[in-house]
């Protein structure tokens, strides 16, 4: 007999079993309170090359992101925690499961116009801006965006000069002494050292974690070279009719100085580094002796306008004997956010 709608209850509706199992997904994830601490050195494909113990049981653990962190991203210099076989052994292959909070990010965009952010280095506290003084010849716009850069991120910078044997740093210097970046010359010698200015260079990075950015054929590779034996990063030649250097580090790469004393991290060469991302302010903090005339701006004060009130406080001899050339080069870092051809 034929039964009607209205004949029908709940206790009708059958229940199609899971097919995937008969127990409700957890939205519970493991705390991994096991995990073993790691830090990122370099990434390939999808791998993470990790090292993990410290001293002589320190050794290399080769290692995949896990599903539960989604699209986060991980970079070289990040502190993470890893599950799984983390012996290093052939073949192994571990999991990272948890990304430690950065103290620092370096972040770059593709250009001035551009909304999305590159993260390059994680919890580097020093960016190393590393320039020849000839061949190729320095490109100042390119190193005053790096400036910028250390600046929104917190970092310290340093400016490292190559190749001093050829050129006179002298003139060079002096367009940045306003902003009272420290620095370091290096030369070519013939001696056994082959690198004046090395020792100095290694007083400055002892201790530190410190990222070398730079363009093509500047030497960083050759710095790096000296600092960690080890490293063996190729080291290219600039090409004779365009005056660049060729991209001879492909990805970036985290080592340990000798004795555990700090930190360098190795970049590829960049040609243009976008700074979409930076907040003027940030910028202007970074000079303590103009920040407190800025209280007297107008709202939204690109501190590059008539409008603008640290003239007044320059000119009143608030910021000292060097205000007018320290505001000069703020500004000079300033526009380099809008200027276009930062390769120049």
């Amino acid at each position: 007999m034929a039964r009607s709608a209205r004949d029908y209850d709940e206790s009708d509706v059958r229940v199609r079993p899971n097919p995937r199992g008969s127990r409700p997904r957890s939205k519970e994830r493991p705390k991994h309170e096991d995990a073993v601490p790691g830090r990122v050195v370099t990434v390939d494909r999808g791998r993470y090359t990790t090292l993990v113990g410290e001293g002589s049981d320190r050794h290399v653990v080769l290692a995949m992101r896990a599903r539960e962190l989604g699209r986060k991203g991980i970079v070289v210099g990040d502190d993470v925690r890893l599950v799984g076989d983390t012996s290093g052994a052939d073949g192994s292959l571990a999991r990272i499961v948890r990304v430690v909070p950065r103290t620092t990010t370096l972040r770059r965009t593709a250009d001035d116009t551009d909304p999305v952010e590159r993260v390059l280095v994680a919890n580097a506290d020093q960016l190393v801006v590393v320039s020849a003084l000839v061949n190729p010849e320095p490109r100042p716009r390119l190193i005053d965006r790096c400036l910028v850069a250390a600046y929104d991120a917190g970092m310290d910078p340093l400016l490292v000069l190559t190749k001093a044997d050829l050129a006179d740093p002298g003139p060079f210097l002096e367009t940045y002494a306003p902003l009272s970046v420290p620095h370091v010359v290096t030369a070519h010698t013939d001696g056994a050292g082959g690198l004046t200015g090395l020792a100095d260079l290694h007083d400055a990075l002892a201790g530190r974690v410190s990222v070398l950015v730079g363009h093509s054929g500047v030497g960083k590779s050759t710095l790096v070279n000296a600092l960690v034996p080890a490293a063996e990063r190729a080291v290219g030649v600039v090409n004779d009719v365009t005056g660049r250097g060729r991209h001879t580090s492909t990805s970036a790469i985290a080592l340990a100085l000798p004795d555990d004393d700090g930190w360098v991290i190795d970049t590829p060469g960049v040609r243009s580094f976008g700074l979409a991302h930076v907040d003027p302010a940030r910028i202007v903090g970074h000079f303590p002796d103009l920040e407190p005339g800025t209280q007297g701006c107008p709202r939204g004060c690109t501190h590059d306008e008539e409008e603008c009130a640290l003239d007044a406080w320059v000119a009143s001899g608030a910021a000292g004997p060097a205000g007018p050339s320290r505001l000069e080069s703020l500004r000079r870092l300033l526009r380099t956010r809008t200027a276009a051809g930062e390769d120049s």
